[in-house]
């Protein structure tokens, strides 16, 4: 029995099996994907064998992986419903998905870890957020859960309510920061900078300034009161952010994230 089973070789899902398997063989991996094609792609690159279906890749797998998109994970649930089995692990990485409702699908036993990885994870410099009950699991488990997301990057256990709420910090927030290195590369281009080069300064910056943040350990109201020297540059930029209301429409994006979220659980 392979190790872990992924069901969908999207970005996500092939990003997470990438990973592990700089620490086990191909032998321990196996997956299903609904295109031929795509699953003849990820075997010629990674030597793991595909299953014929969905049910044939949970039957065969320790750790199930539910690597699909939300619109596609009734089907999914339908095609391994009586393939699973209670000594499984089921991971769904599917958004305002809850635990409750997967278990109505698989069975009260079924024992579910749900998480919310973001798009960085594709270059192992992700953050998941997972919850699960610890106690239903064994230690080898456990750890074979963590090392599934630690691949990718850095792993939050959270209570399963806060995970509405990881969508909107890390999982959709990625898009956000884009556009602001999109926006800032834009202005310094006006200012005569070549574009290669905003777009190099721009997203370096904002890796160094997300690095001092986790590093120091500092506030990042601190660490923005370091750059604002009195009556300088940085702080007549702030003034005119706060005057366009960037704040505002960062927390009104994460507004209707976690609206968008909550109408994802309704139906």
């Amino acid at each position: 029995m392979a190790k872990y089973g992924f069901i969908g070789m999207g970005n996500m899902g092939y990003a997470m099996m990438n990973a592990l398997l700089k620490l086990y063989p191909a032998s321990d991996f196996v997956f299903s994907d609904a295109s031929g094609e795509r699953a003849s792609w990820v075997t010629a690159r990674t030597k793991v064998e595909a299953a014929q279906t969905n049910a044939e890749c949970a039957n065969q797998s320790q750790v199930v992986v539910l690597a699909v998109k939300p619109q596609f994970f009734d089907a999914v649930l339908k095609n391994i419903k009586y393939a699973v089995k209670p000594e499984q692990v089921i991971v769904s990485i599917a958004p305002g998905i809850t635990v409750e409702s997967i278990q109505k699908k698989l069975g009260d036993k079924a024992r579910i870890v749900r998480a919310m990885p973001n798009t960085p994870a594709l270059l192992g410099e992700g953050i998941t957020g997972i919850s699960y009950d610890e106690e239903a699991f064994s230690e080898e488990e456990r750890q074979m859960i963590r090392q599934l997301f630690e691949a990718v990057g850095a792993v939050e256990v959270v209570p399963e309510w806060m995970l509405d709420a990881v969508v909107c910090a890390s999982g959709s927030s990625p898009a956000y920061v884009y556009m602001f290195i999109e926006a800032l590369a834009d202005s310094v281009v006006k200012c005569g900078m070549p574009r290669d080069k905003a777009y190099t300064f721009a997203a370096w910056a904002v890796r160094g300034a997300a690095q001092m943040v986790l590093d120091t350990g500092k506030h990042p109201g601190e660490l923005k009161d370091q750059v604002c020297s009195p009556a300088g540059t940085t702080i007549a930029g702030v003034e005119a952010l706060e005057e366009y209301g960037f704040r505002n429409a960062v927390m009104k994006a994460t507004e209707a994230c976690y609206a968008k979220v909550m109408d994802m659980k309704k139906g």
